[in-house]
């Protein structure tokens, strides 16, 4: 439980710093903001697979690129469904998707899958 609640601090960072970065892209309250977080996390586990797996010849032709427009649609969907998250347009979800995973890949690499705090440490000894 503490997983899900520490990544869904980690989205509701990176779309807060989306929405002032990105111009397209606004979340006004603190609620929105927690409820946009949770929502996205929803639309990445269960939505976005199977939009995936839907376009996949698509993505092969495009060397994965199309993974762009994929993540963009689930931002605007996203942004579709709440009233205080409002994206302008195509390149201002693709640049909001990508500042929220860029946050999301940095986040992950210190915090662990039970939401803990990890940092390894590699020893080298001399035998």
């Amino acid at each position: 439980m503490a997983g899900i609640l520490v990544r869904t601090l980690i989205i509701a960072l990176g779309l807060g710093l989306a929405s002032v970065l990105i111009p397209g892209v606004e979340i006004t309250g603190a609620g929105t903001l927690i409820v946009a977080a949770l929502l996205l996390g929803l639309v990445n586990a269960i939505i976005r697979p199977l939009f995936i797996l839907l376009t996949l010849p698509i993505t092969l032709l495009t060397l994965g690129l199309f993974l762009l427009v994929v993540n963009a649609a689930m931002f605007g969907l996203v942004a579709a469904m709440l009233d205080g998250f409002a994206v302008s347009g195509f390149f201002a979800a693709v640049f909001g998707a990508i500042v929220v995973s860029l946050v999301s890949m940095v986040a992950s690499w210190t915090i662990g899958p039970d939401g803990r705090y990890e940092i390894m440490i590699i020893e080298r000894r001399d035998d």
